[in-house]
């Protein structure tokens, strides 16, 4: 348990990571300026202009240590891993599932449920803590929009019709994202879902969380011999996760969105911790990432009760208890996909 909540984030610009013996340097102007035991760590996430030697990433790939690379603003470059582990029994029932146009809609009309419920809890909670009267009735039809969604799912026979209902839903959840903002300053208005450039900080935060947890969701899936690439709720295209994808969808409300949340609302980011680029895009900058990473890394240690192991795990071993389910259930040992719903 341990290892699995040890990654390793390295975001010091110029610095350069090399091996010696068992453990991992850091250096920054040929200085070293950290050093640390290789063995604990699960993963290595490199920021920016951050240089790895050859040795380190040869280690690393041997030991099934993944190594993620993003670009200063937090987006997705590239994964480096070692050789593809699982059972290939299960990786090829993965497979089948796919060509069952039954069983791909059960386990993405799960996943979706999953997403609703623990969005809608998200908004409840709002509803329930907020004094203003007004956003209050702003959240009131979003709340019952996502309760008629969730029945709507079960007679949902086709991807198609799936996909659409957690389209309308998540359209109708972030129009209400502004009532959960309750800092009096116009820096963080958000005025809807905005990726590809972000275009408010508050976009911006979540864009940068959910590159996390679709790293998280990656490397759960690995772990348990299922093939990231292979999804069922996201259509399939080269290059693409779209079974981390669907996994994180449940994930995206109760991790994410409340972490990003909480930063904003208790002022722990402030507008000093995002750069604006040319064409109105706006991202964290070193500091803000910080701040964002550090959330994200406390997070992962606090504990939250899962409703099928009817115990307390650490959120960030979540990921990696949900790939273990859709696993069992690929090979037969369950009957459905058990989404982690929050309360």
């Amino acid at each position: 348990m341990k290892r699995l909540l040890n990654t390793l984030y390295v975001m010091t610009q110029g610095a350069y990571l090399r091996l010696d013996h068992e453990t991992l340097v850091m250096e920054v102007e040929k200085e070293k300026a950290r050093q640390m035991p290789l063995h604990p760590l699960s993963s290595i996430v490199v920021i920016g202009n951050v240089m790895v030697s050859p040795f380190l990433i040869s280690r690393c790939a041997g030991d099934g240590r993944s190594m993620v690379f993003l670009d200063k603003r937090g987006r997705f470059e590239y994964r480096i891993s070692g050789q593809v582990s699982g059972n290939v029994l299960l990786r090829r029932a993965q497979h089948n599932a796919l060509s069952n146009s039954n069983q791909s809609a059960l386990i993405a009309r799960n996943m979706v449920a999953g997403k609703l419920q623990n969005a809608r809890n998200v908004l409840l909670r709002a509803a329930r803590e907020t004094d203003d009267n007004d956003s209050k009735e702003k959240l009131r039809p979003r709340i019952d929009m996502h309760g008629e969604s969730i029945k709507r799912l079960d007679s949902a026979s086709s991807l198609d019709e799936i996909r659409g209902i957690e389209g309308m839903a998540a359209s109708a959840y972030f129009e209400a994202f502004p009532c959960l903002i309750r800092v009096d300053d116009s820096f963080f208005n958000f005025h809807g879902r905005s990726r590809r450039p972000p275009r408010d900080a508050v976009n911006a935060t979540l864009s940068f969380l959910y590159t996390l947890l679709r790293f998280e969701c990656s490397s759960a899936l690995e772990g348990v011999g299922l093939d990231p690439q292979v999804g069922y709720l996201h259509s399939l295209r080269s290059g693409r996760p779209a079974l981390a994808l669907d996994l994180m969808e449940e994930l995206r409300p109760v991790m994410a969105d409340r972490i990003t949340l909480t930063l904003v609302n208790r002022r722990q980011l402030g507008k000093k911790d995002f750069e604006e680029r040319t064409g109105g895009a706006i991202y964290l900058d070193e500091s803000g990432r910080k701040t964002v990473i550090t959330a994200w890394q406390n997070r992962k240690k606090e504990e939250v009760n899962h409703p099928v192991l009817k115990k307390p795990v650490p959120w960030g071993l979540i990921p990696h208890i949900q790939a273990q389910l859709l696993a069992r259930h690929l090979r037969g040992d369950l009957d459905c996909y058990v989404p982690f719903l929050w309360r």
